[in-house]
């Protein structure tokens, strides 16, 4: 076996049935191998966009691949690899690489910047190890290592493979690299000891679930803790749908001051909050404005432990929430119906009215169902999708934490692959859909059915609000955008200016699952959903 097929094989093995990528001269024999193999290989229109795609792949299929060619194709995906990196995509990143023997003399190759290690380099800072693939009797090994890796922390890893080193079969024969466990199993008996005695002696207690639920893929375990002892649930703005949000422990979104007010009190009132795999970040925490007291709260991430102000190490999330599982602990008793109540409203079409977006999205919760995958970009698109009543798990796809605009219609496509029954709905600000709209190419190329919701309010509607003024930086050309769906040869568009145009176009795309539809959102040039209002009034303080 060469080189590039146990990396091929190594990938499958993880189940990564589909790779999204780039071809280049100097990674063309790698691809040639992928595509005589049984991964499915997806090109996309820019690497950037690729790499989204595998992020977005990663977050719902478990790990995720981008396959490019050597720095034109590597520096380009730098971007959707940092947010990876930072919110905890489990990503394989593969970029070909000139051979070794092109090397001697340090000639001027094309794609070269500065020196070969250039690329390497970069990638160190943003990947959670990497490695190149020079050496053919360690080659196998440092796959293994680097998957590995990539499988434990869940956070993407770089492989670097020279285009004369793929076909090239190892001599020295391969015993498989044996990864040790690293958990203190008696730290961990004493830290849930710990946990059950400030349960039992609770009044209230609370679950905040972060997006780590959903990387390490502890869901059912976190609802089985929860329901055995009675513990409500509220997630972070990043672990959004990390349970169904229709499940009668739900809370809501925990946003800090930038939430639903009655969860806010709810769990800042709570006398032990279990904070398991959060990431505390700003916007989840309400840029700051979150109150926990640190003499209330447990913070059990996959990276550490801290009950109140000490540190346990060396303790698996997974396995705390296990064992918390088979302690005796006192059932809660919750009061927890009023809260869930006074977050929720009612909604009845305005035919005639003018469409807003807190509106069209009161209106878009009503059409969900468990085959529902919503994916929000950054701006109001996601802020207002915070509202949104997720009817499964892993349903709900952000960078809430990066922030990086244009993730969504390439995630899309991710999506739709790694979920092929589901039904992608995309919202999406003008401004982040024209930076990637491009990938809508291959999702109908693809034949995949996604709605996805254009806003179109003329510009940058967040910075508008972050910084008040009529700036024309943050004006941008206004499209005609459903006239893509003539440009790329498919899907179907429809104008959106009243809640009765809204209200036929999403039944219409809902009814026809054999395309993709483009609802084109005309919102008024302010308009702003609440939550967006609460966080900018925040967050224009430090600009």
């Amino acid at each position: 076996m060469s080189v590039g097929q146990y990396l091929i094989q190594r990938l499958r093995d993880y189940g990564i049935n589909d790779l999204f990528g780039i071809p280049g001269d100097y990674v063309l024999s790698f691809y040639s191998l992928l595509e005589q193999s049984d991964i499915n290989v997806v090109g996309c229109t820019r690497e950037d966009n690729a790499g989204f795609a595998a992020d977005a792949y990663a977050r719902i299929n478990g790990m995720g691949a981008v396959c490019v060619t050597y720095c034109v194709g590597g520096l380009s995906v730098c971007n959707s690899i940092a947010g990876a990196f930072a919110e905890k995509s489990p990503v394989v990143l593969i970029s070909g690489s000139p051979g070794l023997s092109e090397r001697y003399n340090d000639p001027l190759l094309h794609h070269k910047v500065r020196d070969f290690k250039t690329q390497v380099d970069v990638f160190d800072k943003i990947c959670m190890t990497g490695t190149e693939l020079t050496n053919p009797d360690t080659a196998f090994e440092e796959i293994d290592r680097v998957l590995a890796t990539c499988a434990r922390y869940k956070r993407p890893v770089y492989i670097d493979i020279p285009r004369d080193m793929v076909h090239v079969v190892p001599e020295v024969p391969y015993k498989p690299l044996t990864i040790d466990d690293p958990w203190d199993q008696s730290a961990l008996e004493e830290a849930s000891n710990e946990i059950t005695a400030l349960l039992n002696g609770a009044r209230q207690p609370v679950i905040v679930a972060g997006v780590e639920i959903h990387r390490f893929g502890v869901q059912d375990d976190l609802i089985h803790f929860a329901e055995k002892n009675n513990i409500p649930i509220a997630s972070t703005l990043l672990g959004k749908s990390v349970i169904r949000e229709n499940h009668p422990l739900y809370l809501g979104l925990y946003e800090g001051a930038m939430g639903c007010a009655a969860v806010t009190k709810y769990v800042e009132e709570s006398d032990c909050i279990l904070l398991l795999g959060t990431f505390m970040t700003d916007l989840n925490l309400g840029i700051y404005t979150a109150q926990l007291d640190p003499a209330k709260c447990v913070h059990a991430t996959s990276e550490d432990l801290k009950i109140h102000h000490h540190h346990y190490a060396n303790v698996c999330l997974k396995d705390l929430i296990h064992e918390m599982i088979l302690k005796n602990i006192r059932p809660a008793t919750p009061e927890i119906g009023p809260v869930r109540y006074s977050c929720e409203t009612k909604y009845s079409v305005e035919y005639e009215a003018p469409i807003k977006i807190t509106r069209m999205i009161q209106r878009l919760n009503q059409s969900l169902d468990e085959e529902t995958i919503v994916i929000a970009d950054i701006g109001d698109a996601l802020f207002s999708a915070t509202q949104l009543q997720t009817r499964g798990r892993t349903e709900f796809l952000s960078p809430a934490y990066y922030t990086s605009m244009g993730f969504s219609i390439p995630a899309t496509l991710g999506a739709s692959l790694a979920k092929p029954g589901h039904r992608v709905i995309t919202l999406c600000g003008d401004g982040a859909f024209q930076m990637t709209c491009l990938e809508l190419s291959t999702i109908v190329r693809h034949g995949f059915n996604p709605i996805v919701i254009v806003l179109d309010n003329g510009g940058y509607g967040t910075e508008r609000v972050l910084h008040p003024g009529e700036w024309k930086y943050n004006e941008i050309q206004r499209w005609n955008y459903g006239e893509i769906t003539k440009m790329i040869g498919g899907g179907v568009s429809q104008h959106v200016h009243t809640e009765g145009d809204f209200d036929r176009a999403l039944k219409s795309a809902i009814a026809d699952e054999h395309q993709m539809h483009l609802l084109h959102i005309h919102l008024d040039h302010h308009d702003a959903s609440q939550t967006l209002l609460r966080m900018a009034d925040r967050m224009s303080q430090h600009i």
